[in-house]
């Protein structure tokens, strides 16, 4: 497909950009909080709207979030752009609060063994936390999105099945977010599995807007994300350069590069509103600013045609 036919459709959906966050956080380099800010501004002017620009954790667990309360300081808000921040608690919600941020991620599991390695928390207390911070955040004047992690897969027990992804997914949508998102969190799902899940879902909660969390560990994010978007999803998260991963998941590299969406979907006629252009730049500063190679694939070859 020309880039004309693709200027021409009418299909359009929503990237996330998370790679000041969930991108930074599995960096061995600490970015100063200028250049955070620098990263954040970048992204702003490449035509990001809604961006994971901190988590409010504990910094001895996660160093590169320190500084939270300091990038969300150094970037004002706008009426036009939403400032995200990750909380899994209610020490991070009352933190976000403060810091002035514009929406929460909340972050349920899958299973009981990522949970308690990622968080601190099972199935259950994970789905209670939700529940505890949602209302609090919304009574506070905040959106609010739920992320379901390692929905398609768990480093640590294998293979998740469908069925127990539905029955927390129900809870979670009893609490009306935004959005709730199937993450994948270690790269494992493929577009079957995506299909599968993503219409089962959306089969009992069809006003709820669902959102797609790949990672690229095996090669099979951008597929998954068209998969995805064939069931009716329009919002996926991306990182810029293809950084990011879990610390707390083995082998689990970066998100899928958000400059490699913009691509696939721009040339298959699904509007993004992102400039392909000034995200390669953007990828390339960064990976100077981080000293190696990025994964992302179109920031090494280049724009087309």
């Amino acid at each position: 497909m020309t880039q004309a036919t693709a200027k021409s459709a009418h299909h359009h959906v929503e990237l996330i950009e998370v790679g000041p966050r969930d991108g930074l956080q599995n960096e061995t380099t600490l970015l100063s909080t200028a250049d955070k800010v620098e990263l954040i501004q970048q992204l702003i002017k490449a035509g990001s709207r809604r961006i994971e620009v901190a988590s409010f954790v504990n910094p001895h667990r996660v160093p590169q979030m320190a500084d939270a309360e300091a990038v969300l300081a150094a970037v004002p808000k706008q009426s036009n752009i939403c400032r995200i921040g990750l909380v899994l608690n209610r020490k991070g919600l009352e933190r976000a609060i403060a810091a002035g941020c514009d929406e929460v991620g909340l972050v349920a599991v899958a299973t009981n063994t990522f949970g308690e390695k990622n968080q601190g928390m099972n199935i259950e207390q994970s789905i209670a936390s939700c529940k505890e911070l949602a209302p609090i955040a919304k009574a506070a004047g905040l959106t609010v999105q739920i992320t379901l992690s390692v929905a398609f897969g768990c480093p640590y027990e294998g293979e998740v099945t469908a069925q127990s992804v539905l029955d927390i997914a129900k809870r979670l949508a009893e609490l009306q977010p935004r959005e709730l998102a199937l993450a994948d969190t270690i790269g494992v799902a493929v577009p079957t599995q995506v299909q599968h899940l993503f219409e089962h879902v959306r089969a009992f909660a069809p006003a709820l807007t669902l959102r797609g969390h790949f990672h690229n560990t095996r090669n099979t994010a951008l597929a998954n994300i068209l998969a995805a978007y064939q069931t009716g999803v329009k919002v996926f998260d991306s990182s810029v350069g293809g950084i990011g991963g879990c610390p707390f998941a083995p082998k689990a590299s970066g998100n899928v590069a958000t400059e490699d969406v913009v691509y696939t979907l721009e040339r298959s006629g699904i509007v993004t509103g992102l400039s392909l252009a000034a995200l390669i730049d953007t990828s390339q500063w960064l990976q100077h600013k981080l000293g190696h190679v990025l994964p992302s694939a179109v920031a090494r070859a280049g724009m087309f045609p």
